[in-house]
């Protein structure tokens, strides 16, 4: 089966997105995008809203631009094939190797778990990681720490009144003071 995974930058504070909206203090260094690169070949399949699916429309041609660094060509050549599902009522329409989800997440969630073939499912986005942790569906939490506070914004974690408890599976610092945590949800 699938398992489903929730990997995002955030802040020590515990933040996506500070209170001004902005996010430019998840920019990768070399290390970091490295990783990212390693991490995208083993999903099979990213669940995005749209403003993260708005964001990552960069990608669909960005290797036309002769200014990439062989990593960025790497990641695109990655990035674009994979499939991607785009949960959204203001969308009628996507772009690359995207659709629309059809169903709600967990109806997603569960056809895609379904489906044979490896690769995890890559949650991308607080709004629908909040829906997925309500519904129990998240199997690994993975939060890429930067040493920044911005004191507010939109939450890596869902505020659900609900415990989780969580075993700590991997760990990784980076040179720049990026952590990577890796957290299996304990069932």
């Amino acid at each position: 089966m699938h398992s489903v995974t929730y990997s995002m930058g955030v802040s020590l504070d515990g933040y996506i997105v500070g209170p001004d909206g902005r996010f430019d203090w998840t920019a990768p260094d070399k290390d970091v995008f490295r990783f990212h690169i390693d991490e995208i070949q083993k999903v099979g399949v990213h669940l995005l809203g749209r403003r993260l699916y708005e964001t990552m429309l960069y990608w669909e041609t960005a290797d036309q631009n002769p200014s990439l660094d062989d990593a960025e060509l790497e990641w695109a050549a990655l990035w674009n094939p994979l499939p991607k599902v785009v949960f959204s009522t203001a969308l009628s329409e996507v772009q690359g190797n995207a659709r629309l989800a059809s169903g709600g997440l967990a109806e997603e969630i569960g056809r895609l778990r379904a489906e044979p073939g490896e690769g995890e499912i890559a949650i991308g986005g607080a709004t629908l990681a909040v829906e997925a942790a309500a519904l129990g569906l998240i199997d690994e939490y993975r939060p890429i720490v930067y040493p920044v506070l911005v004191g507010g914004g939109i939450p890596y974690f869902p505020r659900n009144e609900r415990q989780v408890d969580l075993e700590l599976v991997e760990s990784r610092t980076f040179e720049s003071g990026v952590v990577y945590l890796r957290y299996r949800v304990a069932r």
